[in-house]
């Protein structure tokens, strides 16, 4: 018998049972929706995290860091005193950058401060990093903006494109909510005031004063004390003590750039604020003339030193395999280094839990279809045993009998295989839609990923169900008698 005898045969013998056929078939089509979608949300987690490892610099980038910054503990972890612990300076900058396969070591210094608008306030992280560490951070701007200038004379900033989400109405306490709601401020084209003086401008707020009026801006409180100043960083102005009755002073600034995005986009620069680093030390350089800056160590007594400390250094080698030898390198000179392959590494092992989890519960739904397809292959051959001993008798082989079985088998497995896939992307499309509109996870891609290989692994998956399924109905049609199955058919 040959093959397009077999497969004429196997396919109008499942016509023939419409019904039956459909419900096996719809139970396959449950099962390989079931397993797709549930491999598909393994997958867009996984997908999620390789965008996050990407925007902070690939798998070849090392962040360092010292001691905690503001940290004056006499003694840590390990019985080191104060004075033995690292800190992260420009000379560790050049030292980092003079060992073996470090391609490029870009500083960075975060610090609070609080960002003004008529009567919204909002209390942002400040991160001053070189033109060269801001390129390397792969920040996707929206048409038309830019990265800020060094040596400018005056602060840019580079708002993340949720940084309005963080702006409350200091009239009323009111904050964005998701539900359309949002403060009268246009990041790329207005002009909001800085206050690098954070802790200052909290005293003056509990003081009773209202810092966040201007003349000419609503809100403005009676009796507010505040200094307006430019934000070039040759600007002088009044008292920056910052303490209790003392103006806070406030620098007009611009956006050079805003991240591309919508507010539901959550990702990596997603509250994000950054600026350049030489423009932002000599702001807070003259704010805080005197005084410790912000994030900066002190001495036992409560002095600054004298050279600057930053947040971290994000340190890039030239060959991802050398990044665990390089941050062991690090380590061993007393600092804090963290790659991001070892934290990929620890996802990837916590994602294959998970994904083995959810193909676990997709897989029962399909073990299920495939108890189906068994049953429906059994029958089949009770109500064809005349068939069958016709079949034989007329020299059909034991090979072709099993084969025409395994084919009808599989017909079910395509069938319900492809139409799950169809499903399985409507499914995923619903999903996706449902968790951008709550922003789940900041997957602004979708939580749920069905790669073409996925769709192929699973059709095929499911045709080799429906064969497994079907093999022991097969082999009890070849072991039955032609003449008994003739005569009791």
């Amino acid at each position: 018998m040959s093959w397009m005898d077999l497969l004429r045969m196997s396919s109008s013998s499942l016509l023939k049972r419409k019904l039956r056929t459909f419900l096996t078939v719809l139970g396959v089509i449950i099962g390989t929706t079931s397993i797709v979608v549930m491999f598909s949300l393994g997958l867009g987690m996984q997908r999620a995290m390789y965008r996050q490892i990407e925007e902070t610099g690939g798998l070849n980038t090392i962040t360092v860091t010292g001691r905690e910054a503001g940290e004056r503990a006499p003694a840590s972890s390990g019985g080191k005193t104060g004075q033995e612990q690292k800190q992260v300076t420009d000379q560790l900058v050049t030292q980092l950058a003079g060992m073996e396969h470090v391609q490029s070591v870009q500083p960075v210094y975060t610090v609070s401060a609080v960002l003004l608008k008529g009567g919204y306030e909002a209390m942002v992280q400040l991160t001053g990093m070189t033109p060269e560490g801001l390129e390397g951070r792969n920040i996707k701007l929206a048409p038309g903006g830019r990265l800020p200038q060094t040596g400018a004379g005056k602060l840019e900033l580079v708002y993340g494109n949720g940084v309005l989400t963080s702006f409350t109405d200091s009239r009323g306490g009111s904050f964005y909510d998701g539900s359309g709601g949002q403060p009268d401020i246009d990041l790329a084209r207005d002009t909001l005031f800085l206050v690098l003086d954070e802790s200052g401008y909290s005293r003056s707020r509990e003081g009773g004063m209202s810092p966040a009026g201007l003349p000419g801006e609503n809100g403005g409180g009676e009796g507010a004390q505040v200094s307006v100043q430019g934000s070039g960083s040759g600007q002088s102005g009044a008292d920056t003590g910052g303490g209790a009755g003392k103006p806070v002073r406030k620098y007009a600034v611009q956006a050079s750039g805003v991240v591309e995005g919508s507010l539901e986009d959550y990702g990596e620069h997603f509250s994000s604020v950054y600026c350049d680093l030489d423009t932002l030390k000599q702001m807070l350089k003259k704010e805080f003339a005197g005084r410790p800056l912000p994030g900066q160590p002190v001495t036992k007594s409560g002095k600054p030193y004298r050279e600057f400390c930053y947040t971290q250094a994000l340190v890039r080698v030239d060959d991802i395999h050398q990044a665990d030898s390089v941050a062991a390198a690090i380590r061993q000179m007393g600092y804090n280094a963290e790659t991001n392959a070892e934290f990929m590494k620890s996802m990837k092992s916590q994602l294959a839990i998970i994904q083995a989890v959810l193909g676990g519960i997709g897989a029962v739904s399909l073990l299920v279809a495939a108890i189906g397809i068994a049953n429906t292959m059994m029958m089949s051959i009770y109500e064809r045993t005349k068939e069958i001993g016709v079949i034989k008798v007329l020299g059909c082989s034991l090979k072709n009998i099993r084969q025409m079985f395994l084919l009808e088998a599989a017909f079910i497995g395509l069938m319900g295989g492809a139409a799950g896939c169809v499903l399985s992307f409507a499914v995923s499309a619903v999903i996706n839609a449902l968790t951008a509109a709550k922003n789940v996870m900041g997957a602004d891609g979708g939580i749920s990923f069905i790669p073409p290989w996925l769709v192929l692994a699973a059709v095929g998956f499911s045709m080799l169900v429906g064969m497994g399924a079907g093999y022991a109905p097969a082999l009890r049609a070849m072991k039955l008698s032609p003449l008994a199955a003739i005569q009791n058919g």
